[in-house]
């Protein structure tokens, strides 16, 4: 009778060790999981910020601004226009080009 007492004392304390690692395991675990949640929340306020930033900083509004203040463009204008032509030498060597059609081959077929 004492080795039966002294295994079911053994197999109880072997148990609430058990019982006390799982636990400490679960705590562990719930920790990390927190610790992942506030960063996924953290890294979505972040992308949403960056969406917003970005879409400030594609406005054509303000593209317009630098394109006026830091590169000094201005808007098209008929009187600032130049309008280029293409040589007569080197229109007649395009036509021709586009008009001559591909010649076929002339292999014979096996």
């Amino acid at each position: 009778m004492t080795r039966m007492n002294l295994f079911l004392v053994i197999a109880i304390i072997l148990s609430a060790m058990f019982l006390v690692h799982s636990h400490y395991e679960a705590r562990r675990s719930f920790m990390i999981l927190e610790a992942a949640m506030k960063e996924a929340t953290r890294l979505e306020l972040e992308h949403e910020r960056l969406q917003v930033e970005r879409r400030s900083q594609a406005s054509p509004l303000r593209i317009e601004q630098i394109a006026k203040q830091q590169l000094q463009m201005r808007l098209v204008t008929p009187g600032i226009t130049q309008y280029v032509k293409q040589p007569a030498d080197l229109q007649t060597s395009s036509q021709k080009v586009a008009t001559q059609k591909p010649e076929k081959s002339t292999e014979a077929k096996p």
